[in-house]
């Protein structure tokens, strides 16, 4: 089993215990489910139930659902944990995954915006906090990236501050790879990793 199935594995087994007790009723409301989720990653953690592969991702999510409480929004996360090592997220077009990368990284507390061209360069360009997790891109570039089937077309720029490492790995499950680009050390080329089989034509 590689690290991608025990991953998906691990999300797998907390959502159906989740699905179980909002069955039972024991939890029916946003807090109950985040105390739940809390105890179940502790005592998964504590009980060594899964490989010691996927340790880092458990203490990670534990950690977000200790500090951050309800806003943490553990069963997204492991709704995304599992759509991404499962294959259902893989089967989607470049833009869907895109899309799901953004809102996925805006659930962590990045700051996403997308800017006009004023504001990306030139002059009036806003210029962001290289201490703060966030991702900024343009709209025109946006716009242009990707065909009417969703599929990248043309170069996609990103500038990316804080910790990028994070959101590499983040990217990297929605199948986008993010390379460094020369213009600066803020700015990254966003790379569709997933090739997609293409319509055949007659």
């Amino acid at each position: 089993m590689t690290l991608t199935d025990k991953s998906g594995h691990l999300a797998w087994c907390a959502l159906a215990a989740l699905a179980l007790a909002k069955q039972d009723g024991s939890v029916q409301s946003p807090a109950q489910e985040n105390i739940f989720l809390t105890r179940w990653l502790a005592t998964a953690l504590k009980q060594k139930r899964f490989s010691k592969d996927v340790a880092p991702d458990i203490e990670w999510l534990l950690k977000q659902g200790r500090q951050l409480g309800v806003s943490a929004k553990l069963a997204n996360k492991l709704n995304y944990l599992w759509r991404s090592c499962s294959g259902v997220l893989t089967e989607q077009n470049d833009m869907f995954r895109l899309t799901y990368a953004l809102e996925m990284a805006k659930d962590m507390h990045w700051t996403y915006r997308l800017l006009s061209d004023r504001e990306w360069s030139g002059r009036y360009a806003v210029v962001p906090n290289a201490g703060v997790d966030s991702i900024y891109m343009s709209r025109t570039n946006l716009d242009a990236a990707f065909d009417n089937d969703g599929r990248q077309v043309n170069q996609l720029i990103a500038r990316l501050t804080g910790n990028v490492a994070g959101v590499e790995k983040l990217f990297d499950r929605c199948g986008w790879a993010v390379e460094p680009y020369t213009d600066g050390a803020e700015i990254f080329k966003l790379v569709a990793a997933i090739e997609l089989p293409r319509a055949e034509t007659v």
